[in-house]
């Protein structure tokens, strides 16, 4: 996995993060997955920020899932459990933000690049865009309560179990006809398209907004169940292991998964 970063640019009222990993599609170092929590803290304490867009670069995808090698040195689940809880803290930071977030997505938005999506309270994409977690046909890992909830509140829960259960890839079509996408973009407008976007987002009254989005916070993430141990069994599994392992080989097969 090549060294990635998150950049953040401002313009006026608008914050900009890109997720900058092209060479690996823009997948998530473990650093750039602390950067992202850092930067939508520093974004919570500052009002003079209205609206947050999160973009990948290169065009080509959003985010195409988190850098995965360090699995390959987990011995038992309660790695998956500690990782897991770093995602929360990691995704919870983007949940808080109190401004207008928007998701511009350009091309593969796939596992931790659809928890990030669905984090943001609009999204945006190219006609071209493809949306999943595969993870049941990958590696074998599993999701935290929370990213369940999140995923499962903005795409619906029949789409949420199509990605995971049966390790679908589903259109912009189809979510544009869901309602969770906003608007689909094409390439050569987007750019137009979110700068007009962030300026009706900003002219919006930031306590309205803020009380808004917390009101929803809480609706979806309060009361969630304590599934640790299920996580754990999942880390902890031969299944995962060999999962991880045929990934990293890029065998490109399914795993022969025992249930073990």
């Amino acid at each position: 996995m090549s060294e990635g970063r998150i950049t953040v640019t401002r313009d006026g009222a608008a914050a900009h993060v890109r997720m900058d990993n092209p060479s690996a599609h823009n997948a998530l170092t473990s650093q750039m997955w602390f950067d992202l929590r850092d930067a939508a803290r520093e974004f919570a304490q500052d009002r003079s920020v209205r609206v947050v867009t999160f973009r990948g670069a290169g065009g080509k995808a959003f985010v195409s899932g988190t850098d995965i090698s360090k699995f390959a040195e987990y011995e038992d689940g309660r790695q998956g459990v500690a990782y897991e809880r770093e995602i929360d803290e990691c995704m919870g930071a983007l949940d808080a933000i109190p401004c207008t977030t928007i998701a511009v997505v350009e091309g593969w938005a796939v596992g931790g690049g659809i928890n990030i999506a669905s984090a943001c309270d609009f999204r945006i994409a190219t006609p071209d865009s493809k949306f999943g977690s595969p993870i049941g046909r990958t590696i074998g890992n599993c999701l935290s309560a929370a990213s369940v909830a999140r995923i499962g509140a903005a795409v619906g829960v029949q789409f949420a179990k199509r990605m995971v259960l049966l390790g679908e890839m589903l259109t912009a079509d189809q979510l544009y006809a869901s309602g969770f996408l906003l608007k689909l973009v094409e390439r050569e407008n987007m750019d137009a398209e979110v700068a007009a976007l962030c300026e009706q987002a900003s002219a919006n009254a930031p306590l309205t907004t803020h009380a808004t989005k917390e009101t929803i916070r809480r609706m979806v993430f309060e009361g969630l169940p304590d599934i640790e141990e299920l996580i754990a069994g999942v880390y902890g599994s031969a299944d995962f292991r060999r999962g991880v392992a045929d990934f990293l080989a890029k065998t490109r097969r399914i795993p022969d998964w025992t249930g073990q």
